[in-house]
């Protein structure tokens, strides 16, 4: 299967700008819970546990995040490297362990996402008792 598959140096390519951008929206995330973070721990108001436990798991997950995509846009330099000095097998696969962690980074997305809504939900529970 490997020997028809044949990828050029512009199909890794394709992915720079989806994951620079990706990135840039999980910094953006990050950014924004360590803002909420320090103005919760410089506030008057008592910080609930259940509170602290789930930012520390968003931050957690938004590090494998980060981590994933920065993984797989190094990947995808490396495949492009390979490919560049004819190794196209070699390349491919790569390239195809670059896609894994891609696709890793956007499940951990979802999941923080749906952490960072539950959050919300009982923040807004609370609100209006």
């Amino acid at each position: 299967m490997l020997e028809q598959l044949h990828i050029s140096l512009t199909t890794p390519a394709l992915l720079f700008p989806a994951i620079s951008l990706l990135l840039l929206a999980y910094t953006n995330r990050f950014f924004s819970l360590a803002a909420l973070i320090r103005s919760l721990s410089s506030g008057k108001e008592p910080v609930h546990q259940n509170q602290i436990t789930n930012l520390k798991k968003r931050i957690v997950i938004i590090r494998r995040m980060q981590e994933a995509g920065v993984s797989s846009f190094a990947l995808c330099v490396l495949c492009m490297i390979f490919i560049y000095i004819g190794m196209n097998k070699t390349g491919s696969l790569i390239f195809g362990a670059s896609l894994l962690l891609l696709l890793y980074s956007l499940i951990l997305s979802v999941v923080e996402i749906r952490i960072s809504v539950d959050a919300l939900n009982i923040h807004l529970k609370e609100m209006s008792e």
